[in-house]
């Protein structure tokens, strides 16, 4: 399948709320630049649609865009090119297969990016796996939701976790987290699809590096699947949004335990009451 790749140009302060925006469209992927953000979208995407809402994002946020395409071939060498590895301290550190191995960390994560990349969000990855260092996994129940490539929940496997669901909405994503944790030898269940498509169970910790209108739309169907006393780590809102996460988490019975801030974005904790 070819790719689109839409090239997105903005006034720096406004690039952080362009990329929120975009990320709620069908595009499977994004690099940020200096001065630009590129976004990936699948050659099958009704362009006429997407580009509608972009016109209605342009009205509330001054941007431009071009388009070019990327052949099915040039796909992989695009995203080898734009992946950089993550560490975090000497916890962790994630990398492709191509890059050089990570000196003294605890715990090192290979995966092969592909699609389901996700977003770039260095930040948001960064303070997620920060906030998992400071959590007891060891024989924890866990979701990941909006899995991605399968960071989280392979991270959640080599802590200890005891039981690991992940679900995608996207095939891609899905498919990479299987093959990611093959690559790192560890197993749990993935599923394609909404939360609905996870089977009824109870978790200890729920992960989600989603963004803000995901997390909102499901905050009342992740408290039902947490445990009373269990954690809660999202991640994917700008820190201009903290205040209605913040009132929407209470509303739904959630204690906000902590926060952190990186770049223009937030992670918190949240716990079940």
């Amino acid at each position: 399948m070819l790719y689109y790749r839409y090239i997105f140009h903005t006034e720096p302060a406004l690039s952080e709320t362009l990329l929120a925006w975009l990320s709620e469209l069908p595009f499977e992927g994004f690099e940020e630049a200096s001065d630009a953000i590129s976004g990936f979208l699948p050659g099958n995407t009704d362009r006429n649609a997407l580009e509608a809402e972009l016109s209605e994002i342009a009205s509330r946020l001054p941007f431009s865009y071009s388009v070019e395409v990327i052949q099915p071939e040039n796909w992989n060498a695009v995203w080898e090119q734009n992946f950089q590895p993550v560490q975090v301290g000497s916890f962790c550190g994630i990398r492709a297969e191509f890059h050089p191995a990570f000196e003294e960390v605890g715990h090192e994560l290979v995966i092969q990016p592909k699609m389901a990349f996700g977003t770039g969000h260095h930040e948001t990855t960064f303070m997620m796996v920060e906030y998992m260092e400071s959590l007891d996994f060891r024989g924890k129940r866990v979701f990941d939701y909006g899995c991605g490539t399968g960071i989280l929940a392979i991270l959640a496997a080599k802590l200890g976790a005891n039981r690991i669901d992940a679900v995608d909405i996207e095939a891609a994503a899905y498919e990479n987290t299987h093959e990611n944790a093959v690559r790192n030898g560890v197993s749990f269940s993935v599923y394609h699809g909404t939360i609905a498509e996870v089977p009824a169970a109870v978790y200890d910790v729920v992960l989600a590096n989603i963004n803000r209108n995901v997390i909102l739309d499901s905050l009342s169907a992740l408290h039902q699947k947490i445990a009373s006393g269990g954690d809660l780590l999202i991640s994917g809102i700008l820190g201009s949004d903290q205040e209605i996460v913040y009132q929407a988490a209470l509303a739904q019975g959630f204690q906000w335990i902590s926060q952190k801030a990186r770049g223009n974005w937030i992670a918190a904790n949240l716990r079940r009451r």
